[in-house]
């Protein structure tokens, strides 16, 4: 599942942001713009993982790139800023990821990012400009000028691509934070556009609140649920009852667990109490880390924002939201 890449540049896109250009030792990595990789890191002993997004386009693009933005408490973004050097190997899955271009639409493009959500969504505009006749309209909320990444490279878009490339730049310490009237204005005529939202939860929540639609909304999100909430007048299960009939079985690797299905039990936690540590991540269905192949049996998933239908056609479920439909479940790790 984890293959190895080569960084050949680190670029400086702010003081707290770089972008890694990677070189993919196993071949090519076929994407799309928008997509996303799960690296994997080792940091005092304990291995991580975490996604990111690219910020390069295959259509443009000769390297791969993701950009990644320094967190209070990030472990993995600080890890990588700080310890990532040109020559330097990583680990990391093949690319995923459902936030991408809708194919054969004409409407315009909108793109509402909030501080590093511009990651993915400039990712999209480079593809949209390049092979597509669409117009695209960004709106980049940033804190400050300092902190606005990709500057440079929007000016350049838009000066390759005069009048069909529009950027708003927001800033906090100039204008306040941004309001539902901003995001009503900005949106303007085009209220049938595609539109792509990405950056922190509270941003999104008022982008979502705000728009005016009918146009279709793609949004990327990093981060974990909730667990789901007991409907009122729900009895107490008690763990006899939470037993069904049937069997899951989890392979992984060399190691294999079987064990009893229980109601709306996901496959990753009946891995987890079978004894195993697969691999996973978000636990939102976001990211694909914990992806694994349906060999027997019927799977449903909750949330799917992260396999493509093509993915899911060929048997591929996150095992995080994945829960087992039929008597016997076989599910194999790659």
């Amino acid at each position: 599942m984890f293959k190895r890449a080569t960084v050949t540049r680190v670029i400086e896109e702010t003081a707290d942001a770089r972008t890694f250009a990677l070189a993919p030792q196993e071949g090519n990595f076929a994407y799309r713009a928008g997509q996303f990789c799960t690296f994997r890191v080792r940091i005092d002993g304990e291995e991580l993982l975490r996604s990111y997004s690219m910020s390069s386009a295959p259509e443009i693009d000769a390297e791969l790139a993701v950009t990644v933005r320094r967190v209070p408490g990030g472990r993995v973004s600080n890890w990588l800023i700080d310890n990532l050097s040109k020559g330097d190997e990583v680990e990391l899955t093949e690319p995923h990821g459902v936030f991408c271009l809708r194919p054969d639409a004409e409407v315009p493009v909108l793109g509402f990012c909030g501080g590093s959500g511009i990651t993915p969504v400039i990712s999209i505009a480079k593809s949209a400009l390049v092979s597509t006749n669409r117009r695209v309209r960004l709106l980049c909320a940033d804190r400050d000028q300092p902190s606005a990444i990709f500057t440079q490279a929007l000016a350049d878009l838009a000066a390759r691509h005069p009048g069909r490339l529009e950027v708003t730049r927001h800033l906090d310490d100039a204008s306040g934070l941004l309001t539902a009237a901003d995001i009503r204005a900005f949106v303007g005529a085009d209220t049938d556009a595609d539109i792509y939202l990405c950056g922190p939860t509270g941003f999104m929540d008022l982008v979502e609140s705000a728009l005016p639609g009918p146009g279709r909304v793609f949004v990327e999100r990093f981060g974990g649920t909730a667990p789901l909430p007991q409907q009122a007048g729900d009895a107490p299960v008690s763990e006899a009852s939470q037993v069904l009939s049937g069997t899951v079985t989890i392979i992984l690797g060399r190691r294999k667990a079987t064990v009893p299905r229980r109601p709306n039990e996901t496959l990753l936690d009946s891995a987890r109490r079978g004894g195993l540590a697969p691999p996973f991540s978000c636990e939102s269905g976001t990211c694909a880390t914990c992806m694994a192949h349906v060999e027997e049996g019927e799977v449903s998933m909750r949330v799917n924002e992260a396999l493509t239908p093509d993915e899911v056609a060929d048997g591929y479920v996150l095992t995080c939201q994945g829960i087992p439909e039929s008597e016997k479940v076989v599910v194999r790790y790659e």
